[in-house]
């Protein structure tokens, strides 16, 4: 008898779990002490947050990659815009298809594309074009879930080739690869979040005069996300960036910091819109004493993604 009534108390707990990450609820002791019951909303406290830390923090990212067997289309577009003189405008647009094959382990191939705006930049050629980017393959493996241990930490790697130079907008061949590691942590439970993320990227490419160049940058990244209510997360993002010549962080280039707000917001169930406009606040190049580097970075780079989970 004491087994009948422990598997039925437990029951309900068990279809609380079931209910979709996206939707707010808890299971809590009714008034009359007779079991766990239901409550959605903002109120409600979860013992497991409802919120996907990956995309909540701008550019930087969350630690969480989805449950096992999920399928999810992100488009990402980020801009960039501003040089010391002249126009400058360019934007990416990454197209992913994102497969969490275990609970640990995810791969996302995608394909990119490139729009160029340049007009009276120093040292660099006018041109306008849109084109075909190129593709590449994500890997990313959760080694500590935040759920469990003090932080969440996962791995990110991917290796990449393009067709054209994102930053002219001229033909190229481009071979590159990037490594993060992406940390986060609940500060206050289901409320407030920090990221802090390193990472790396470098790659070698070929102009159409057949002439190697190398470069690489080094990024630290940190960002605080304030959950306001079950539908929207607004925060704000702090990057520095260090641009280098050759693969292994060789000669330095330029800094750059970065700080702006952000947001994350569940449009629907399946449908989420997430984004950033970060402005460069200081820096310098190696070649430059004036304030702010404009040779290897943009004034401006703001990013809005879309994800659409099946």
């Amino acid at each position: 008898m004491a087994t009948l009534i422990a598997a039925a108390l437990a029951m309900p707990a068990a279809a609380a779990e079931e209910l979709p990450g996206w939707l707010s609820y808890t299971a809590t002791p009714s008034a009359r002490g007779a079991g766990p019951t239901l409550e959605q909303g903002p109120a409600a406290k979860a013992d497991h947050d409802d919120v996907d830390t990956e995309h909540i923090f701008g550019f930087s990212m969350g630690s969480d990659i989805g449950k096992k067997g999920e399928i999810e289309l992100e488009i990402e577009n980020v801009g960039r815009f501003g040089r010391r003189f002249g126009s400058y405008t360019g934007v990416g647009v990454l197209s992913q298809f994102k497969f969490t094959l275990t609970d640990n382990f995810r791969i996302a191939p995608g394909v990119s594309f490139a729009s160029t705006q340049i007009s009276g930049v120093p040292d660099m050629v006018d041109n306008r074009r849109n084109a075909i980017a190129g593709a590449s393959m994500e890997f990313r493996y959760k080694v500590l879930d935040r759920d469990e241990m003090p932080f969440g930490l996962t791995l990110h790697a991917a290796p990449g080739w393009n067709r054209v130079d994102e930053l002219t907008g001229f033909d190229a061949q481009i071979y590159g690869t990037e490594f993060a590691a992406l940390m986060d942590k609940e500060l206050i439970r289901g409320t407030l979040f920090a990221a802090f993320n390193l990472w790396y990227s470098g790659g070698a490419s070929r102009d159409l005069a057949n002439s190697w160049s190398h470069d690489s940058e080094f990024a630290v990244q940190g960002a605080l996300s304030y959950k306001l209510n079950p539908t929207l997360i607004l925060g704000v993002e702090a990057r520095y960036v260090r641009a280098y010549e050759g693969l292994g962080l060789d000669r330095f280039s330029g800094d750059a910091v970065y700080i702006g707000p952000t947001f994350s917001a569940h449009l629907t169930e399946k449908i989420g819109l997430s984004g950033t406009w970060s402005t460069q606040v200081a820096g310098q190049a190696c070649k430059d004493p004036r304030h702010l580097d404009l040779d290897d970075f943009e004034r401006h780079q703001a990013m809005l993604r879309f994800n659409y989970l099946f």
